[in-house]
């Protein structure tokens, strides 16, 4: 199933996320299928 998720980056305590389009099996900064944002 695909999913709308926030993609976490940045460093230790100061998170950015990222909105992308992926698969909900994979992990959550996996491969992702598109960048929304």
């Amino acid at each position: 199933m695909v999913t709308i998720r926030l993609q976490r980056g940045g460093a230790k305590k100061r998170p950015f996320y990222q909105v992308v389009v992926a698969d909900s099996s994979r992990a959550r900064n996996g491969r992702f299928i598109e960048n929304v944002g």
